[in-house]
C-alpha cells in the first residue's frame, strides 16, 4: 500500500475540503450529527442533575474514543455525493453496510478503551472530589480537588486517546472502504502516524480541540462534527491514495 507524506499544507487543504463537503451535504450531515448531539445532551443533563459537573469535561473527551466508528456514516454520505447519487438517510446506512466486518472488531476495542477511561475517571472523581455535589453555579472558581481531578483525568485520557489515535486514525477509513484486513489496517495506521509524527499530532490536536470544544458548547456539534469527519476523510485520502 502506497504511503504519501502528510504535510501542513495538505492538512489545510483537507480542512477546506471537509468544510466544502459539509456545506454541500449540510442537511443530512446535520441530521446524522444531531443524533450524537442529542445523546450528549442527555449525558450532560444527567451529570448536571447529579451534581457531577466536573465530569462533563471527562465525558466530552471520552467521545473521542468512540467517535472514529461514526465515520462510516459520513463516508457513505461523501461517497454518494462524489458518485452523483442522491444523498439521504440511505447513504448513512450504505456507508455502514459497505464497511468491512472487521470494523466492528475495532469498534469493540474503542468501546473497551472507552470503558477503561470512564472507569478510571470515575474512580479519580470519587477519590478527589467525593460525593459532595458540584453544581454549575459554583464551578468557578473551582477548588483544588476539582482542578486535580480535571488535570489527572486529562493525563489519563491523553494516554488512552493517543493509543487509540495511532490504531484507529487511518485503519477505520481503510476498513470503511474495505482496502485492508484488520491487522494490516491497524499496522498501516500506526506506520502513518509515526512516519508523519508532527503533522499527525497537530491534526490530532486540532481534531480533538474542535470536537471536545463543540461538545462542551453542544449546539456547535451538529455543525463541526461533519466538518471534522469529512476533513479526516480528506486527510486519509491524501496519505493513502487509491492507485
Amino acid at each position: 500500500m502506497t504511503l504519501s507524506p502528510l504535510t501542513m499544507e495538505g492538512l489545510q487543504r483537507a480542512i477546506a475540503d471537509g468544510w466544502r463537503i459539509a456545506g454541500l451535504t449540510r442537511g443530512i450531515s446535520t441530521v446524522y450529527a444531531l443524533v450524537f448531539a442529542l445523546g450528549g445532551l442527555v449525558i450532560m443533563g444527567s451529570l448536571l442533575a447529579l451534581g457531577w459537573t466536573p465530569f462533563i469535561i471527562a465525558a466530552a473527551g471520552a467521545f473521542m474514543l468512540i467517535g472514529p466508528v461514526v465515520l462510516a456514516g459520513f463516508f457513505g454520505i461523501a461517497d454518494a455525493l462524489e458518485a452523483g447519487k442522491s444523498v439521504g438517510t440511505a447513504s448513512i446506512f450504505r456507508g455502514f453496510a459497505q464497511a468491512s466486518r472487521a470494523m466492528w472488531a475495532l469498534a469493540l476495542v474503542c468501546a473497551l478503551l472507552f470503558m477503561i477511561f470512564v472507569t478510571d475517571a470515575a474512580i479519580l472523581y470519587a477519590y478527589m472530589v467525593g460525593a459532595t455535589p458540584v453544581w454549575l453555579s459554583n464551578m468557578l472558581p473551582a477548588d483544588a480537588n476539582v482542578m486535580s481531578f480535571v488535570r489527572w483525568a486529562g493525563v489519563s485520557g491523553l494516554v488512552v486517546a493517543f493509543l487509540l489515535y495511532c490504531v484507529a486514525a487511518f485503519s477505520v477509513p481503510l476498513l470503511c472502504e474495505r482496502r485492508a484486513g484488520l491487522v494490516e489496517a491497524v499496522v498501516t495506521s500506526v506506520r502513518v502516524v509515526f512516519a508523519n509524527f508532527m503533522p499527525a499530532i497537530f491534526w490530532a490536536f486540532f481534531l480533538s480541540t474542535v470536537t471536545i470544544g463543540s461538545i462542551l458548547l453542544l449546539p456547535l456539534l451538529p455543525l463541526t462534527l461533519p466538518w471534522m469527519a469529512y476533513a479526516s476523510r480528506a486527510v486519509y485520502r491524501q496519505v493513502l491514495p487509491r492507485v
